[in-house]
């Protein structure tokens, strides 16, 4: 991954945690994004996306 690809993934998941982010539970915002980008890597839809970091924060929650 480039630095341009990057950048955009972290831009998108910035927008996509801040719909997230009103709603959730105190969480480090690294797990989401980081979650939401290794899934767009891998040819998830951004809302697909959404969800699996959405899921994967709340797992590390408990």
């Amino acid at each position: 991954m480039d630095v341009t690809r990057l950048t955009e993934l972290l831009q998108e998941a910035e927008e996509h945690h801040g719909r997230y982010e009103p709603t959730a539970p105190p969480h480090h915002w690294s797990d989401w994004y980081a979650a939401y980008v290794v899934a767009r890597e891998q040819g998830r839809t951004e809302d697909q996306a959404d969800a699996d970091a959405t899921r994967h924060t709340e797992s590390v929650l408990r």
